[in-house]
């Protein structure tokens, strides 16, 4: 599943109310389907990155309620904490076998 919001120039001052209803509506609906999602399905961890950056977005909206900007950048950070845990570990390999592995792909063999 591919969520995307296009972000156009800048609008009218009844347009960025519009605009707003449709950033803050679009948040609510993709954290109703994330957390629709039954218990015994992995997260979607797209699906959460793209709340958090609707909540930043959201937190950057010029003349916005403080209280809710404030609500906005806390739960952002929160939503990036969740997506940061979920990420893979890369593995940690050293320099020695970096190096064998990339001549290996090359062709190149030890004895």
């Amino acid at each position: 599943m591919d969520y995307h919001i296009t972000y156009q120039a800048p609008l009218a001052p009844q347009d960025c109310c519009n605009q707003n209803a449709l950033l803050v509506g679009s948040l609510l609906h993709l954290m109703s389907h994330y957390s629709a999602r039954s218990q015994q399905e992995e997260p979607c961890l797209k699906l959460a990155a793209v709340i958090e950056r609707h909540l930043a977005a959201l937190s950057r909206v010029p003349g916005i309620d403080p209280v809710l900007r404030a609500s906005c950048e806390q739960l952002s950070e929160t939503w990036g904490d969740l997506v940061d845990a979920s990420l893979p570990v890369p593995t940690k390999s050293t320099i020695l076998a970096r190096f064998m592995s990339l001549n290996q792909k090359r062709g190149l063999r030890y004895p």
